[in-house]
């Protein structure tokens, strides 16, 4: 049984939703023979060897741009990996060549931190401290298990039975898997020591993420069960669990 009245999405975010889908889905308009995904894959899998052209061609092999290499370069494999094994119906979606190009130059701004990050055209910066490096690695870890396994649960549940997903990482929170990406870039950006990366990621978060997620709330708001379990859940963060524990709930 579906809900007779559905959440509908701030103006913005049903604007965002649409201008995006376009530039990825629509550009230039004609026949859509490309999948999504291609565009993606072709852009995760080939990172690890674009930051290490980087480093041959500005001959930069500092620790830095050693381990930045290892964790962007493995996050790639690791986005194949999971495309390959349980992979996203919605990157399954048919794209026009416009589209394709758009998709992968949006995801080409990502690479402008390790180029930051490798190349002369900043004034020289100090090495990255070693808690620095131990800290991006860290979070670089627990947001990619974090979100293998959230998109894992997913699928494989999916798989079975249509609804809501309300047990195992989505218990608390509704969209763990973005938690866990944005955890992903997060790490990326700490070891670029400089703030644009910091803003392209603002504008994947707040323009894409976050539009996707108020949008696949509306989905899911057409189920009975959601409104309770939006109660007692965080968009990305179980926040709803802190504010029960410190009103004594």
């Amino acid at each position: 049984m579906m809900n007779s009245t559905t959440e509908k999405p701030p103006g913005w975010v049903a604007w965002f939703d649409r201008f995006t889908k376009y530039l990825s889905e629509d550009m230039l308009g004609g026949p859509k023979r490309l999948k999504f995904a291609w565009s993606i894959n072709l852009h995760k899998g080939s990172t690890a060897f674009f930051v290490l052209l980087l480093m041959v061609i500005y001959g930069n092999f500092s620790t830095a741009a050693w381990v930045y290499l290892a964790l962007h370069g493995s996050y790639g494999f690791i986005w194949v990996f999971k495309h390959c094994t349980f992979p996203d119906r919605k990157w399954e979606a048919r794209v026009t060549y416009g589209g394709f190009v758009v998709i992968f130059l949006l995801l080409a701004l990502y690479w402008i931190g390790p180029f930051l990050l490798i190349s002369d055209v900043l004034p020289a910066r100090p090495e990255a401290p070693g808690w620095l490096l131990s800290l991006s690695t860290g979070i670089y870890a627990l947001g990619v298990v974090l979100m293998m396994v959230s998109d894992c649960q997913k699928h494989f549940t999916l798989k079975h039975k249509s609804g809501l997903i309300t047990d195992g990482v989505f218990k608390y929170v509704r969209h763990p898997n973005y938690l866990g990406e944005m955890m992903v870039y997060g790490a990326f950006a700490l070891l670029c020591q400089h703030w644009i990366p910091w803003l392209v990621l603002a504008y994947f978060w707040i323009c894409i993420f976050y539009v996707n997620m108020r949008m696949a709330d509306v989905s899911l708001s057409r189920y009975p069960e959601w409104p309770a379990y939006k109660a007692r859940t965080g968009l990305l963060l179980p926040w709803r669990i802190f504010a029960k524990r410190v009103n004594g709930d």
